[in-house]
């Protein structure tokens, strides 16, 4: 059986299998059926589980680091092959606008898989370390079968983030896409064929909560790698604990973006177009909490509703396009509730609040600002998870990073100031896992990942590699030897 994006099909042990019970895949910005994604049954997951053990898949483990590397240069090569139409389908699916797509979904799982493939070459194996006793080998071993359940905002790219690592440690990977974007998960499958990834070393189970749980709790995993919201991340990293199961969760964010008092209003109102709206709101480490000095308040209430109101709404396949719609109905919903209860707060509306008036189908919500907003309301303290944005005042440099730290999260944030040594020691205080000054972009080679209720764990680097491996001390009397090289 081969895939098709649109029939309902599942990717088990290395075959394409019609799945039992399918369900159908909205595009964001028609509202019309896309397609169908094939829902896993627990019974599916148990035959990927199985798939990952078996003699194919331990080949896979046991293989040397420069052998899987060569497989998963073409593995990367078939991605790429696929780029332009994996970015339109994620568009699509997730009403993601098509420029950032191409990026995200498009060019960006070939190049990180490039870039496993390449520091599992030129890592060692084994290291010798002198002993009381003689001498110790550090031997860096896979930590398993993988579980990997991924979230609907970035399908292509949050996979990626599990599966590149994983595969290059030697991992068989089970991957629990979102339903939302089932479809654009199936070219991860065409691609492993193609590459030829052993069979079972990756198997893509679309699937709902129920087929996520059982993956979790399966007796056959051996660590769980999970992306998506902090109420799930619990759930799972509780449940990882009961099974004393490695876990890395990428959950939530509410990140503040802090202003400082000698900013660039023209500068730093070009970087929040990125840092607080990219992909329609639908960022977990989105700068969302704005940050403005008292002094100069209503100079950036003004210069930020001005931008949003500016901003670019419609079709996500059009290239002008800075904000799509969001992924379904129900997100909407949720959003445009946040927004009413803002407004039943007192805190005052400056600019969108609603659905456009002017797109007549697709799930939209117009860019939205709310300014004088108290740093400890569901406002300023809640994922909203759409393209809301709060301003809130502060009176020092002081303030401004109690404000900041003032949050159950600590995924991300930025700081805006021409002064970059000054702006660098203020994130130095900033609990967070990433910060960027002036700008933020997340670094292939350097970890992401956030602290409290943000997640647990680091992905991308060599962080994100060593992940998915175990450490064994082997402990030996005599002279050390030399290390296995590889």
């Amino acid at each position: 059986m081969t895939a098709n994006h649109t029939d309902g099909v599942l990717f088990i042990g290395g075959e394409f299998r019609a799945a039992t019970t399918t369900v159908p895949v909205i595009e964001a910005a028609t509202e019309e059926v896309l397609g169908y994604a094939g829902c896993a049954s627990e019974s599916d997951i148990d035959d990927a589980v199985a798939a990952a053990h078996g003699p194919d898949a331990r080949a896979w483990a046991a293989a040397e680091p420069a052998e899987r590397a060569q497989v998963l240069k073409r593995y990367a090569a078939a991605l790429h092959s696929r780029a332009s139409d994996t970015a339109t389908l994620v568009s699509r699916e997730n009403g993601m606008p098509i420029a950032l797509s191409r990026g995200v979904n498009g060019v960006f799982p070939a190049a990180l898989i490039g870039y496993y493939a390449k520091l599992v070459t030129n890592s060692d194996v084994e290291q010798t370390r002198p002993a009381l006793i003689g001498h110790t080998i550090v031997r860096r071993e896979p930590v398993g079968v993988v579980g990997a359940i991924t979230p609907w905002n970035y399908p292509q790219a949050l996979a990626v983030m599990k599966l590149a690592p994983a595969l290059a440690a030697g991992c068989p990977v089970v991957l629990k896409p979102a339903l939302e974007t089932a479809l654009d998960s199936l070219i991860f499958a065409e691609a492993a064929v193609e590459a030829g990834l052993p069979a079972g070393v990756l198997s893509i189970a679309p699937g709902d909560a129920a087929a996520g749980a059982h993956l979790v709790s399966h007796g056959g995993v051996d660590k769980v790698a999970f992306t998506g919201s902090t109420a799930a991340g619990r759930i799972i990293g509780a449940a990882c604990g009961q099974l004393i199961r490695p876990v890395t969760l990428e959950l939530g964010g509410k990140s503040a973006a802090i202003v400082l008092d000698d900013a660039d209003t023209e500068a730093t109102i070009s970087g929040l177009r990125s840092a607080s709206f990219a992909n329609n709101g639908q960022t977990c480490h989105l700068s969302s909490r704005i940050l403005v000095p008292r002094s100069r308040y209503d100079e950036f209430v003004d210069a930020i509703a001005a931008l949003a109101r500016g901003l670019i709404v419609g079709d996500p396949l059009d290239e002008r396009t800075e904000i799509g719609p969001l992924v379904s109905a129900r997100q909407r919903e949720q959003v445009l509730g946040h927004i009413a209860a803002g407004k039943a707060s007192g805190a005052r509306l400056v600019a969108g609040g609603s659905a456009p008036a002017d797109q007549d189908r697709g799930w939209f919500v117009a860019p939205t600002v709310f300014a004088d907003v108290d740093n400890a309301s569901p406002l300023a303290q809640e994922e909203i998870f759409g393209p809301v944005l709060v301003v809130i005042a502060y009176r020092d440099d002081a303030e401004a990073i109690r404000i900041a730290n003032d949050s159950q999260f600590g995924l991300a944030g930025t700081l805006w100031s021409p002064d970059v040594e000054r702006a660098t020691e203020v994130a130095r205080a900033i609990r967070t896992g990433s910060i960027g000054v002036n700008d933020y972009q997340l670094d292939i080679r350097s970890p992401f990942g956030g602290v409290k209720a943000s997640g647990l764990g680091r992905e991308l680097g060599p962080e994100g590699l060593a992940a998915y491996q175990v450490s064994k001390s082997i402990y030996r009397v005599g002279e050390p030897i030399a290390p296995i090289q590889h």
